[in-house]
């Protein structure tokens, strides 16, 4: 299995996400025929929605891998990882903001958050690029990583596909509201784990005791159980501070604060970037060492 995980790793860094035919498009397509079918504003309605959407494609997984295991774990850990995607989306955006193209700046980290960016100033755009590269850290590349070490590729793909489904239909919105209230807690509980060793992972890499206290005293404050630890010790370990006021459907929001120091700059996303990429390899060692000390 650890060579599997390297190899998915470094097949992501070598090709990145596929241009045209990529399953997860393909899984988007199906989830947003089925939310049209069964969305009736109903909770069963969106935990069928679910089950219909995620749990055929695990079994068929977990079906496929005896037949050739080390290949199906490494195409399934692969379609489930996303971090060159990640530094290549927090690359559009620093370029821009680097050079003083702030619309350009603001047009690709729309790309990334929710919130409304037609507004944001430099240090806006620079902090919820930073924000959307520290939780993704989680969600494209460590969540996946967490389940694949504990259930092999069937675990990566529930893992990918179930948070797919959090990010399509775990709003409170009228719509989503009770159609994506399952899908919002399935993936909270699929990610507590490995958010809590993304967040430490963050921590022991960067500046270890402000990442720890932001952790501790900040996280509580935010609304996702799972983010708020991941950004608070990302933030604390990079010396910045996110967090603040945000505009989702055209609605201020203020959020707390997370993380210490400035507000970041272009030159921070860079920074984040790299904090995941030396986490992701603290991560694949750390796959390897029951196997050293088996040996």
């Amino acid at each position: 299995m650890p060579f599997a995980a390297l190899a998915a790793v470094g097949l992501d860094r070598l090709c990145g996400e596929l241009r045209r035919w990529h399953p997860l498009v393909g899984f988007g397509r199906l989830a947003g025929g089925l939310e049209k079918r069964l969305n009736r504003r109903r909770i069963a309605a969106g935990l069928l929605g679910w089950a219909l959407a995620v749990l055929p494609w695990v079994a068929l997984a977990a079906l496929l891998r005896p037949l050739a295991p080390f290949a199906v774990d490494v195409l399934l850990l692969y379609f489930s990882l996303g971090a060159r995607s990640l530094a290549e989306h927090a690359e559009a955006v620093a370029r821009p903001l680097s050079a003083g193209r702030l619309a350009e700046a603001r047009e690709k980290v729309g790309w990334l958050v929710s919130r409304d960016t037609t507004a944001l100033d430099e240090s806006g755009v620079a902090r919820a690029g930073m924000e959307s590269v520290l939780e993704n850290g989680n969600d494209a590349i460590f969540g996946a990583l967490f389940w694949f070490a504990l259930l092999g590729g069937p675990g990566a793909l529930l893992f990918r596909l179930a948070n797919t489904l959090d990010a399509m239909w775990g709003y409170r919105t009228e719509r989503y509201n009770l159609y994506g209230r399952c899908a919002a807690r399935i993936d909270d509980a699929l990610n507590w784990a490995p958010a809590r060793l993304t967040a430490l992972s963050y921590a022991l890499l960067g500046r270890t005791r402000d990442a720890l206290a932001c952790w501790r005293r900040q996280a509580p404050g935010w609304e996702s159980p799972n983010a708020g630890p991941v950004m608070a010790a990302g933030a604390g370990s990079l010396g910045v501070q996110l967090g603040g006021a945000a505009i989702y459907h055209g609605q201020e929001e203020i959020r707390p604060a997370l993380g210490c120091g400035p507000a970041p700059v272009a030159a921070d996303l860079a920074r984040a970037i790299a904090l995941i990429r030396h986490s992701l390899w603290l991560w694949l060692a750390c796959l390897f060492i029951p196997g050293i000390l088996h040996a």
